[in-house]
């Protein structure tokens, strides 16, 4: 619960999930910062879709730069010290991360549906204002689902922590604020893609006329668009429910038995949600060939370099050291 004694010990967000958000924090900056410039270089040989692409990149970006203020609050055993302003504005970037990137991500399925699907229809219609203007809309919807949220209490008097919920007292009406939004900003988006790259998956095996490179890029982002709804946000949005449920239940005296192992869940998913910033640019990899090969270029550069100084360092000459010459002070 978050202002109650807790199923598990405190110190499991610090052995368990600090190093899991540390990684994330310098994976997911090295990964974001490298796919948006490459996407920068690359901008007219990528696509309208591409507008996209960089917009799912700025939801990364913008959640990353939040990351250092929780890690030194999971370092202080989850005590916040940086004031309830500062706590609601990570809050409120995290949100915008995890509902920004589900709505871009539908977006990109949209277009590849249409593309695919209907590209007489589509072709040379849609261009980059229509790309922006969506991406606008997008931002304003989220925007206007994540901004209740900063509303609610999220720093707790009793434990000193920054939460992303809010404490006991206004659990129920949190609950009914998060369950309106899950339908809206996760399962309508979550089944608009399924059911598009279901459609894209039936009109491929019907057709051969289909470029193959074009076949390839969609089950590829097929199974990136998969990766991160079943292991980063499924998980969190679900055990997040769950657990609000179980809290509002417990203060009506009703505390179900199931309570420790949403809490445990709710723990593990916190982890794994924060792993979309770093998952994300794999759909820089998918949407442009050459980052593949650059990537392995950059890898290769990185060994090579390794590899010299190793052998530098096994080349430098041992000096032999007199020990009646040292002294003890």
């Amino acid at each position: 619960m978050e202002n109650s004694t807790c199923p598990i010990s405190s110190g499991f967000t610090t052995r368990s999930l600090l190093p899991v958000y540390c990684s994330v924090f310098i994976v997911g900056l090295v990964a974001n910062g490298w796919g948006l410039k490459s996407l920068l270089q690359n901008w007219n040989k990528l696509g309208n879709v591409n507008v996209f692409v960089l917009n799912l990149g700025l939801t990364d970006i913008l959640h990353l730069i939040t990351l250092p203020f929780l890690l030194v609050s999971y370092t202080m055993d989850n005590k916040w010290i940086f004031g309830d302003a500062l706590c609601k504005i990570t809050r409120f970037c995290f949100s915008l991360n995890i509902f920004g990137s589900i709505g871009f991500l539908t977006c990109i399925s949209v277009y590849r549906y249409l593309a695919i699907v209907h590209p007489l229809r589509v072709m040379g219609r849609i261009t980059v204002t229509h790309t922006a203007a969506v991406s606008v809309l997008v931002w304003l919807l989220v925007s206007v689902q994540s901004l209740p949220d900063m509303f609610f209490l999220k720093t707790l008097d009793n434990t000193k922590r920054c939460v992303d919920t809010t404490d006991d007292k206004h659990a129920e009406s949190y609950l009914k604020y998060h369950l309106t939004w899950t339908l809206i900003g996760f399962c309508i988006p979550f089944f608009i893609t399924m059911g598009c790259y279901g459609h894209v998956i039936a009109v491929i095996c019907k057709t051969n006329s289909i470029d193959k490179v074009l076949k390839q890029r969609s089950l590829k982002f097929l199974v990136i668009v998969i990766l991160l709804f079943s292991v980063c946000y499924i998980p969190y949005i679900v055990s997040k429910n769950l657990l609000l449920w179980s809290r509002v239940l417990t203060n009506k005296g009703r505390s179900p038995g199931w309570i420790n192992g949403v809490y445990t869940a709710r723990k593990i998913s916190s982890g794994l949600v924060c792993l979309n910033s770093a998952l994300n640019p794999l759909v820089y990899l998918h949407g442009h060939e050459n980052l593949g090969a650059e990537l392995r270029q950059m890898l290769q550069r990185a060994w090579q370099t390794v590899t010299q100084l190793f052998n530098r360092r096994s080349h430098i000459p041992m000096v032999q050291i007199n020990t009646d010459e040292l002294t003890c002070e």
